[in-house]
């Protein structure tokens, strides 16, 4: 089993949600590490995959929004510094896979299941392989224990429960 790490100035983990009903809010995780072995990773399936992602580092461009997203409503990233995902199965094959693992936001953890696409290899001007792939699910935020809202006065919530998690990845070879 070969070892591969993420570029992060070529990477990316971000999500969606709902804002008043009627628009959406995007963010990032700005501060990540994956760990991920595989034979060989134009065959998924052969691979176990581990992020953790440092929870302070959200990035909604919104301060105000940022620190409530750390503060205790949400987060609460002082008790909770880290989100992580560990891979239990990959099914698949070609460019789609289905990445299914265990999910932990403060202290739950659920099974959840990645749509994946692998986008291919090719060398950089350095000769070093690199790997693509891009993924997505989508999650309740309450079964994670991420339950604030506020009721407006015109129906509805400020928040919405579906949380859109996108990941784009590019991965090399570990030296």
């Amino acid at each position: 089993m070969a070892k591969y790490t993420v570029d992060n100035s070529h990477s990316h983990i971000g999500f969606q949600v709902k804002h008043m009903m009627v628009s959406k809010v995007k963010g990032s995780f700005e501060n990540y590490t994956a760990e991920v072995e595989a034979a060989d990773l134009a065959d998924l399936t052969t691979a176990k995959i581990a992020f953790t992602i440092d929870v302070a580092s959200i990035n909604t461009k919104s301060e105000d929004r940022d620190n409530h997203l750390k503060s205790p409503d949400f987060f609460d990233a002082e008790n909770y510094e880290k989100i992580t995902f560990q891979s239990t199965s990959v099914t698949g094959s070609g460019s789609d896979y289905e990445v299914t693992g265990d999910l932990t936001i403060k202290d739950v953890t659920k099974p959840v299941t990645f749509d994946v696409t692998y986008n291919g290899k090719g060398t950089n001007p350095w000769g070093v392989e690199v790997y693509g792939f891009e993924g997505e699910t989508t999650l309740n935020r309450e079964d994670f224990g991420l339950t604030w809202n506020a009721a407006l006065e015109t129906g509805g919530v400020l928040v919405g429960k579906d949380i859109k998690i996108n990941v784009e990845l590019e991965l090399n070879p570990q030296a």
